[in-house]
């Protein structure tokens, strides 16, 4: 066991090697400071800028929704029975009263021709009793006339109901369109409860359009035949022009806010448009070109009384200004400033008023 000397020794050693520690730590960072007050005292730093320039700037109001081909028909048989004939294939292009599909209906045929000779007969009897008024004109003859023309009519809704009926067990396009999809197979029965599945789906390609929901906020200033700009998820290269064709005055409620049903039609088509595709469409609302462009952050005041601070020969100038058009980001300046200034931007912490107008 070391000595209470000893001790006392390496105490008195290790107390002075603290204090030489500290003692320079002390004059390190009094000459980082010195250096540092005495740069600041000469040179004031220079605050962050922008230049304003000229451009073009464009008001848009966003929509979110997806592509969609409008005319589409899903066609099934009316009536029971065995499929004979499918004549079409997926990816088919078809015409206008094409036949697609027939069912084995020799039934509907067979009254069909039952009510064609029905018609033909009474057809006969009306020229008969139409002969025997003319020849005798009595009150039967006229009876006998108006029975037979009666029994024609008859006979003619007959046939016409028989005709419809014979028209169900066959499927007819009833566009110019493109074959979707298929369910049926030849030799398959349609029951009463397949009679609700759809047999063929047929879409016409040649037409699209963008259907999505405008936000109650932006609903005002979007117009029937505003032009629109349309990108896609599934094809971010390409940009499609559009035009607002329909916007719904009925209102639809979702997580607490209220959007409007809105449809754009498409200016072109392009093969590698299909329908589903996600798409935002960009309203164009108001342009402006060759103007006088600075970033909204650029304001030190308010949106009712904007102001901006003007750097010139190391000093900062207050100058009110005038705004015009917004888009978020960028705002025109209708006086106040002009090209090739410099606006002082507040540094992240300092207050600002901003104009985000929209």
């Amino acid at each position: 066991m070391s000595s209470l000397s000893e001790q006392r020794g390496v105490h008195r050693k290790m107390k002075k090697r603290r204090i030489l520690i500290i003692t320079i730590c002390v004059v390190v960072i009094g000459i980082v400071l010195g250096i540092v007050l005495t740069r600041g005292a000469g040179h004031e730093a220079t605050p962050d800028t922008v230049t304003v320039t000229r451009g073009d700037i464009v008001k848009t109001v966003l929509v979110d929704g997806s592509l969609v081909m409008p005319n589409k028909a899903y066609l099934s048989f009316g009536v029971t029975g065995t499929v004979t004939e499918v004549l079409v294939e997926e990816g088919n292009n078809v015409t206008e009263g094409q036949v697609l599909a027939r069912l084995d209906a020799p039934s509907l045929e067979s009254s069909v021709e039952m009510a064609e000779l029905q018609v033909e007969i009474w057809e006969e009897h009306v020229k008969s009793a139409r002969a025997q008024y003319e020849a005798s004109s009595t009150d039967m003859t006229i009876a006998n006339w108006k029975i037979a023309k009666l029994n024609l009519e008859i006979a003619e809704l007959t046939l016409e109901s028989a005709e419809l009926n014979l028209e169900k067990a066959v499927i007819v396009a009833p566009f110019d369109g493109v074959v979707a999809d298929i369910t049926i197979t030849e030799g398959k029965e349609i029951s009463t409860a397949a009679l609700a599945t759809p047999a063929i789906s047929l879409v016409d390609t040649s037409e699209m359009e963008m259907r999505g929901f405008i936000d109650e906020i932006d609903i005002a200033i979007v117009k029937v035949g505003q032009a629109a700009n349309i990108t896609l998820d599934a094809l971010p290269d390409e940009e499609v022009e559009g035009t607002v064709a329909f916007i719904s005055p009925i209102g639809t409620a979702l997580i607490g806010v209220v959007y409007y049903e809105t449809t754009i039609t498409l200016e072109s088509l392009d093969e590698g448009l299909k329908d589903g595709m996600t798409a935002t469409a960009e309203v164009i609302i108001e342009r402006r070109d060759d103007v006088l462009l600075i970033p909204n952050r650029a304001n030190w005041g308010t949106l009712e009384n904007p102001w901006v601070k003007v750097y010139i020969d190391g000093q900062e100038e207050e100058r009110e200004i005038t705004l015009g058009l917004s888009d978020g980001i960028n705002t025109e300046v209708l006086s106040g400033v002009e090209e090739g200034d410099k606006v002082v931007l507040p540094a992240a912490g300092e207050r600002q008023g901003g104009f985000f107008m929209r």
